[in-house]
């Protein structure tokens, strides 16, 4: 059995170990082939029983990790394998709740309350991770927007003004274009991906691409992320990212998004709409603009990492800001070589400019969590886009 795994690909996916045609434990994977390989090196007892017990290992890739953490949970509640099910009993899991209404706000319950929720809602899972599960629903949303607040209930909410929520609060998104990301949604969770794909394609390019392109390790484990935060220590804790946005000059405008620990702290994302109108086609001189306004702001806090979207021009402009006010921290560039819609890592270079080696060692192995950053702040620069296009 263990010959098969140079037959699997290094791609995001669902593993399963079976008896006699039956399935006794599912997983998910980032990197199926390295993930699949580890279960014959460990020496961890109850993964040492449950591969002694199988005869068999198979494998199905999935489009992105987002889509192998929906895979898995639609298998569990298919197949129920035993060693699954050994591990948490049915009220420790945890479910996603669509209720079935005009503007339905999502939500995630446990096993223990979900019975009550089944007739007349829409219930996805079983998830084995409160986590897990919120991680994955943070990221659908940012693809597919549904609001958290009430219907027409007339002020903007927060999740609105950061582009999260299309406005079901103050009545800018209509029952119907509501309920075609609702229904989206739906699709994704039931992981019916094929046909969210081919719907995708020809309705909405942005969002396809977007959708194929989830790259969040996090969802997989969060190995990775506690281990980029137990090697950085107290050099690299909170990370700011800028990005410049326009539609051939009309409406320019910088954003910042901002992580902590390796994790996004929406609440701390702010965007700068350019004043100086005849910087428009200018990209450094506008990100010149909106880091001069951003330290303006000594209450915010300051980062220990400046991303920008840019290469070595837009690090000296960044720089030069800093320097002014006496702010000597790496300043690092990211240029994704096959533009905004390309996928793959190596699609992305980092610049740096006199970065200590130690703090660049850790950032050029944490290269996942600044293109997170970087895009982050590219999305919430479009959200915010769209939105005036709209009015």
């Amino acid at each position: 059995m263990k010959s098969i795994t140079k037959k699997i690909p290094n791609k995001p996916g669902i593993y399963w170990f079976s008896k006699k045609g039956e399935k006794i434990y599912v997983g998910k994977a980032g990197l199926l082939k390295k993930r699949i390989a580890s279960y014959f090196r460990t020496k961890d007892p109850r993964i040492f029983e449950m591969v002694g017990e199988a005869d068999n290992v198979s494998f199905k890739k999935a489009g992105s990790v987002l889509g192998a953490v929906i895979l898995e949970a639609n298998a569990i509640k298919k197949y129920l394998p035993k060693y699954n099910i050994k591990e948490k009993d049915n009220r420790s899991f945890v479910y996603l709740v669509i209720p079935k209404e005009d503007f339905p706000r999502p939500f995630i319950a446990r096993g223990r309350e979900v019975e009550k929720y089944a007739s007349k809602n829409n219930v996805f899972g079983p998830y084995q991770s409160y986590r897990i599960l919120k991680i994955a629903l943070n990221l659908a949303r940012k693809i597919f927007p549904f609001g958290m607040c009430r219907p027409n209930q007339g002020k903007p909410c927060f999740d609105y003004q950061i582009g999260l929520c299309p406005g079901i609060c103050v009545g800018a998104i209509s029952k119907k274009d509501y309920q075609k990301n609702i229904k989206n949604l739906t699709l994704l969770f039931k992981g019916e991906h094929k046909r969210l794909f081919k719907k995708l394609k020809k309705t909405d390019p942005e969002a396809f691409y977007a959708l194929k392109h989830v790259q969040d390790v996090a969802l997989i484990s969060n190995s990775k992320i506690g281990n980029w935060k137990l090697k950085i220590g107290n050099s690299v804790q909170r990370i700011e990212g800028f990005d410049i946005s326009h539609l051939h000059g009309s409406e320019p405008v910088g954003a910042m998004s901002v992580f902590i620990n390796g994790e996004a702290d929406n609440s701390k994302y702010r965007l700068f709409k350019i004043r100086n109108m005849e910087n428009k086609f200018d990209d450094m001189a506008m990100l010149s603009e909106i880091l001069e306004r951003r330290f303006n702001h000594d209450e915010w806090g300051k980062p220990d990492v400046v991303l920008i979207d840019g290469g070595r021009n837009q690090i000296t402009a960044a720089k030069n800001v800093l320097a002014k006010r006496n702010i000597f921290v790496p300043v690092i560039g990211i240029v994704k070589i096959l533009g905004h819609s390309g996928s793959a890592a190596e699609g992305d270079k980092l610049y740096f400019q006199n970065t200590k080696p130690s703090v660049k060692k850790i950032l050029l192995t944490s290269r996942q969590v600044l293109q997170q950053v970087r895009n982050e702040a590219h999305r919430f620069a479009i959200s915010f886009q769209r939105r005036k296009r709209k009015i």
